[in-house]
């Protein structure tokens, strides 16, 4: 079957179409971004109105690519920058009205499950106890466990954008506002760690999503060129070296290195800084970096729970045929949970 999922971050929306089945590996067939940089129309709380008529626009085009492209279905949802606005209610009300997509809000503890199902079935059973990092724009969701639904699954408000635009707000960043923030993460992230520690050691630590992407090709890994399947690391000796580097440069600057999205390069310095705290809090000396995270993490739990449903909670509801047209891909209301959290 035809999947699409589009999912609402705090930078862009961003729809993934695959080719699916069952069993089967997700065949990426079409992949298209918006930068809307969401997380920065919340002022005081709230998505402003700007911020919202772009995301009914942007939510609007993915729809209409969705169509264009086949899909049976269209799983969408939102993450940090909606989860974190007052009105996000009101918000979801009015993309659904005026675009008939129900966007479903993913708490932070699901992102962190479906990113850690998704890491779980690239590597395989024989990559033993998982750890997988995820810094995103909004926030920093951290997993660990040895089945495919983790024993501890975490969201903590650190992401790079949140961070860069409350606590680095000169380009490049003062030293001391590094050394400050530095600080406050290693004590945030210390108790952190030992939660996710109890459990055991880990056999393998994985970093997901473009931020460890970018970081580890900065850092000497392989290029995209590469494949998807070449594999990438990232050290914290390399790590620790980069950082002295990007953390002198301008924003402006950063966007031009390889590897380096001109939208996300002003956070970058603060996702360094995540990173190098995270692997010092959790003792990590290499993360392996996963091609898949959230999105097919998303696909793959739909694809488990085909024909499936429960009395109590469908997942993935199939709803609201799109009106006055025909052979349109149908919405997915409930994301529901990684099939080993059902038992």
């Amino acid at each position: 079957m035809r999947l699409g999922v589009l999912d609402v971050g705090s930078n862009t929306v961003h729809l993934l179409v695959v080719d699916a089945h069952r069993g089967g590996h997700p065949t990426p067939m079409h992949s298209e971004k918006t930068q809307l940089r969401l997380a920065e129309h919340v002022e005081a709380g709230r998505l402003t109105a700007a911020g919202a008529d772009g995301l009914v626009r942007a939510v609007a085009r993915a729809k209409v690519s969705a169509m264009n492209a086949g899909c049976e279905e269209l799983l969408a949802f939102a993450t940090s920058a909606l989860r974190d606005a007052d009105n996000s209610a009101a918000v979801l009300a009015r993309v659904r009205a005026e675009t008939g997509i129900v966007l479903q809000l993913l708490s932070g503890e699901d992102e962190a499950r479906y990113t850690f199902l998704a890491v779980r079935r690239w590597y395989g059973w024989s990559a033993g106890r998982l750890l997988v990092l995820d810094i995103g724009g909004g926030s920093l969701e951290l997993a660990a466990g040895l089945d495919e639904d983790p024993e501890v699954a975490l969201s903590l408000p650190l992401g790079a954008g949140r961070l860069t635009r409350q606590r680095l707000t000169e380009d490049p960043p003062a030293r001391g506002d590094l050394d400050l923030l530095a600080a406050d993460l290693d004590a945030a992230l210390t108790p952190v760690a030992r939660q996710l520690r109890r459990g055991g050691q880990y056999d393998l630590a994985v970093g997901t999503s473009k931020t460890f992407r970018s970081l580890a090709q900065l850092a000497g890994a392989a290029p995209p060129g590469a494949g998807l399947r070449a594999p990438r690391t990232l050290t914290d000796s390399g790590l620790h070296q980069l950082f002295g580097f990007i953390s002198r440069m301008a924003s402006a600057d950063l966007a031009g290195l390889d590897g380096v999205s001109p939208g996300r390069a002003h956070q970058l310095v603060a996702g360094a800084l995540v990173a190098r705290a995270a692997m010092r809090a959790l003792k990590v000396s290499e993360l392996h970096i996963c091609p898949w995270a959230l999105r097919e993490g998303a696909i793959l739990h739909r694809l488990d729970t085909l024909g499936v449903p429960t009395p109590a909670q469908r997942p993935w509801p199939l709803t609201d045929r799109y009106p006055g047209t025909r052979n349109q891909p149908r919405t997915a209301t409930v994301l529901g949970t990684p099939a080993a959290r059902r038992r």
